[in-house]
């Protein structure tokens, strides 16, 4: 029964199986196709949140794409000049020796070199540094004999004992004088012979003693003192790279050539494997390596670069919708950079050195998005053939700038990029010296080097930054909280120059912090931008109802028109002050489209009780419309503010929810929201967060009894 239950149960889920199946792929296709079709909808009516603020010129287009190119041109470079078969390419054919062959093994060759070079240092005298012992010595000799001069004791440069004191105080001057010269001669001579820092002072001390062997006691012994108090601790030597390489050439050769033999009929290569550095060696003995240049490939690497420059460009621009041509010839020029240097160094190019600092500084600027799109691209494109060991270096150097690239979109303050800056290059050296051990190898002062190179090139870009921010526009986490503190010049004249402004600033930021949080937003964007939105009515603060104190001027100007002007001239003033400011433009942005098209209601009122066919297109700002979701979330919180404001203390919170919607929503109804993006689920959202601002703004506090005033009686 067991048996035939469970054969039922399988013939049941075999034919019910395949139809749910079908089923569920149908429903599948069906939301993918409607998903496909909300997205062309909206695309053709232009409003995908990522919608391009910055249009590109067809002149722009063509300079990026030949910037794209020179990206591909000196990716490709390698293989005009460089042989088609080259270790690591897959073999296109099978090779056999044609004969029998003495090969040299270029490979143990390398290998020798580099266990033998982290011990070699071939040093020579320094003459500036000779010449300044020689100095110290003289400063010496003029303060041991000053402080023999004389009845009043000085403090002599060396331990004297009493029969040294006597030799001073009694011989002669032309005595003195040739002892002095003694003393010169045997320095100089311990000087030609190189003098090391860190010499036992007994050995220099008898080392001195035994170069003064013509000098009778005490002079012998004093001038011994005084040599080894100018030498101790110092050192004319310095390393000479020439003789070092020289000197390392010799020693790998008197081992013997490493060679091995090669017989008649051996594979050298398979079809499809790749080229080994020995199967290369024996290639290149017999002849068989082609040195012609490769057009074939050079094109087929250079549409591969240059397509992929094109595509992070566009991966950039889709998660960098504000994008400029700057910033785009930024992260080509980078690119480039990085790929010039490749070749430049070649096999000595480190990859540490040349991924991590251009993908911080990208994906500080630009986001972390970008910053790995360009660090995926030039690790892709690295042109040399890479060792097992380089190849863990690449990793090692990928995984640094991929952690380098995600911190560096969280960072705040100039103070956590310097301190990720030594973090980072301490962990790359760890990183590096660990792989190294695990392939057996021992770290050597080549590793350091790298370090040392990796982290200066950060703290370069630290202290670059601020030109890099202001020549190419971005706009970093720290550059905001910069702009956003309130002691800045612009925002300190705007508090003391049009306090009302000022005041409703502060209001309004706390209302788009507070919306933007909520929706997920730039929220170090957002606050920045709002403190700034205003500052254009700083040409005429008299002319803004926060700022009056009596009397309203647009009553005596009694012009709707011409008040429309002036407050379309405080959109206008601010665009100047943040250019004569040097505001970033995603923060300038601010200022226009916080009031979008939006119309002057109140004077366009006026207008038509003198005219009732007046047109209301000289009472509408000129724009643009939001283009993102943050200066929508600033419209929004700036048509609330004054709702909130003034509503009465005995409002509830669902009459608040509903006065801030019918806002929203007419903001909506006007258009003014179709750019930005925001979606009918995040206006829900702004309205429970400014009605929250709103709550925490109306709290009350408890009425403390004052006592009356005790009198005293005289």
């Amino acid at each position: 029964m067991a048996i035939a239950g469970a054969s039922v149960s399988l013939t049941v889920s075999a034919l019910v199986a395949p139809v749910l199946l079908e089923w569920l792929q149908k429903q599948w296709l069906q939301r993918q196709w409607l998903k496909a079709e909300n997205f062309w909808r909206r695309w053709l009516r232009q409003e995908m949140p990522w919608r391009l603020p910055v249009r590109w010129t067809s002149q722009d287009g063509l300079l990026l794409l030949l910037g794209c190119m020179l990206v591909g041109l000196l990716s490709a470079w390698p293989w005009l000049v460089q042989p088609t078969l080259r270790p690591g390419v897959p073999a296109p054919f099978e090779v056999r020796a044609p004969s029998n062959r003495t090969v040299v093994d270029s490979e143990a060759m390398q290998q020798r070199r580099s266990q033998l070079g982290p011990r070699i240092q071939v040093q020579i005298s320094d003459a500036a540094a000779s010449r300044q012992l020689q100095e110290r010595l003289e400063r010496l000799l003029q303060e041991l004999l000053s402080s023999s001069r004389g009845d009043e004791k000085q403090l002599p440069p060396v331990n004297l004992n009493p029969g040294e004191l006597l030799f001073l105080k009694d011989s002669a001057p032309q005595t003195l004088q040739n002892w002095s010269q003694e003393l010169r001669l045997a320095q100089q001579k311990m000087l030609a012979q190189g003098v090391v820092a860190t010499l036992a002072p007994g050995q220099l001390l008898q080392a001195s003693w035994l170069q003064l062997g013509n000098l009778p006691e005490p002079n012998r012994r004093l001038g011994a003192k005084l040599i080894t108090s100018s030498l101790q601790g110092n050192t004319n030597l310095r390393i000479d790279n020439n003789l070092t390489q020289l000197l390392l050439n010799d020693l790998v050769q008197q081992k013997g050539i490493p060679k091995f033999q090669v017989r008649a009929g051996e594979v050298i290569t398979r079809r499809g494997e790749a080229i080994s550095q020995r199967a290369y060696d024996v290639l290149d003995n017999f002849g068989l390596i082609s040195r012609r240049v490769a057009p074939q490939l050079f094109l087929q690497r250079w549409a591969e670069a240059s397509f992929g420059a094109i595509l992070l460009l566009l991966i950039c621009r889709r998660w960098k919708p504000s994008l400029e041509v700057s910033q785009a010839f930024l992260v080509l020029g980078s690119l480039a950079l990085v790929q010039g240097a490749k070749l430049w160094f070649g096999a000595s190019a480190s990859a540490l050195a040349l991924l991590v600092p251009p993908s911080v500084l990208l994906a500080e600027g630009l986001g972390p998005a970008c910053g790995l799109s360009w660090l995926a691209l030039a690790t892709l494109l690295w042109p040399i053939p890479l060792s097992s060991i380089g190849t863990g270096r690449m990793i090692v150097a990928a995984g640094v700038a991929v952690v380098a690239t995600l911190l560096a979109g969280r960072q705040r303050s100039r103070g956590e990029m310097l301190q990720n800056s030594v973090l980072l290059t301490v962990a790359a050296l760890l990183a590096q010296a660990l792989w190294l051990q695990l392939q057996g190898r021992a770290p050597g002062g080549e590793l350091l080097a790298e370090g040392i190179l990796m982290g200066g090139l950060l703290l370069l870009g630290l202290l670059l930054a601020p030109f890099v921010e202001n020549q190419f526009g971005l706009v970093t986490r720290s550059r905001l909280l910069e702009l956003s503190d309130l002691q800045r010049p612009l925002l300190r004249k705007l508090a003391s120059e049009a306090p009302g402004t000022f005041e409703h600033t502060l209001m309004i930021s706390s209302l788009a912090e507070e919306g933007v949080r909520a929706i997920g937003g730039d929220i170090d964007l957002a606050r920045t931008g709002s403190l700034y939105h205003d500052i254009g009515k700083l040409h005429a603060p008299q002319w803004f109802i926060e700022n009056q104190s009596g009397t309203n001027p647009h009553e005596h100007l009694n012009d709707p028109w011409r008040s429309a002007e002036i407050l379309q001239a405080h959109v206008d003033e601010g665009l100047k002050l943040a250019q004569r400011y040097k505001l970033p433009k995603p923060v300038a942005n601010f200022i226009p489209e916080h009031q979008g098209t939006l119309r002057m209601g109140f004077f366009l009122h006026k207008a038509r009780e003198q005219n009732p066919n007046a047109s209301d297109k000289p009472f509408r700002y000129r724009g643009p419309r939001p283009q993102s979701k943050e200066t929508a979330v600033l419209m929004l919180a700036d048509g609330c503010e004054a709702a909130l404001r003034s509503m009465p203390p005995e409002t509830n919170e669902i009459e608040a929810h509903s006065a801030v919607r019918r806002i929203i929503q007419a903001r909506r109804d006007d258009g003014q929201l179709s750019l930005s993006g925001l979606e009918i689920a995040e206006l829900e959202l702004l309205v429970k967060a400014f009605v929250q601002v709103w709550k925490r703004m109306r709290h009350r506090r408890i009425p403390y009894p004052i006592p009356a005033r005790k009198t005293f009686s005289s």
